[in-house]
């Protein structure tokens, strides 16, 4: 049976990596697929990996509609196997409604890679979607670090390195030292908005949080 399975973990955990061994490891076993991505990093039609692979991909736009480009792809006698679906958490909740017509009616397997939540703790639409009707939820096992050592469960928007919590829930960026930027941080840092780049000028340490008698 054909299932629905997103593997999800925070910003720099390895999912486009996994996306990109993902199709490579179906394809040696002769199925032919389908890649799709949405707002990559790269700014193209392309999943990229932090580590350096990268391979074309099937732009989705908020207009396209993924059960009728399959339907389309299977009546002109191209076959599909699976699909693969990086940057998921940027589709719409529509796209991902076809997803799992997908694999129901036709019998595809679809594989998405995304995050859950947004630099707010709040998940995106996509991914509570996702959530709701996928087959199988997988937590990505490499877990990048907070920079203080603590293993990172948070997405962080930077502007300029401080630590921002308004504004609209997409804008692409990457982790790095761009004026908007992001970067993962455990939750205690997180809450209290405190990056690496602010770690790095404070002075003293951080308060306790409560007042010593």
């Amino acid at each position: 049976m054909a299932e629905l399975t997103y593997f999800t973990g925070p910003m720099d955990c390895g999912k486009s990596t996994l996306a990109l061994q993902m199709a490579y490891t179906e394809s040696t076993a002769g199925r032919q697929g389908r890649l799709f991505t949405m707002l990559d990093r790269s700014g193209e039609a392309t999943i990229t990996s932090r580590i350096g692979l990268t391979s074309p991909a099937i732009e989705v736009t908020s207009e396209l509609d993924l059960w009728k480009y399959v339907v389309s792809e299977l009546t002109g006698g191209r076959r599909v196997d699976f699909l693969v679906c990086d940057e998921a958490q940027f589709y719409t909740p529509a796209h991902v409604d076809q997803l799992a017509r997908i694999v129901d009616e036709l019998q595809i397997d679809v594989f998405c890679f995304g995050i859950l939540t947004d630099f707010r703790t709040e998940l995106f639409p996509a991914s509570r979607r996702l959530v709701e009707l996928c087959d199988r939820m997988e937590m990505l096992q490499v877990r990048p670090r907070c920079w203080c050592g603590e293993p990172a469960t948070h997405n962080a928007r930077t502007l300029n390195g401080v630590m921002v919590t308004e504004g609209s829930q997409v804008v692409v960026g990457d982790i790095g030292d761009a004026e908007v930027a992001y970067q993962v941080l455990c939750r205690r840092h997180h809450r209290r908005h405190v990056t690496a780049q602010v770690a790095a000028v404070t002075l003293s340490p951080e308060p306790l949080p409560f007042e010593a008698e």
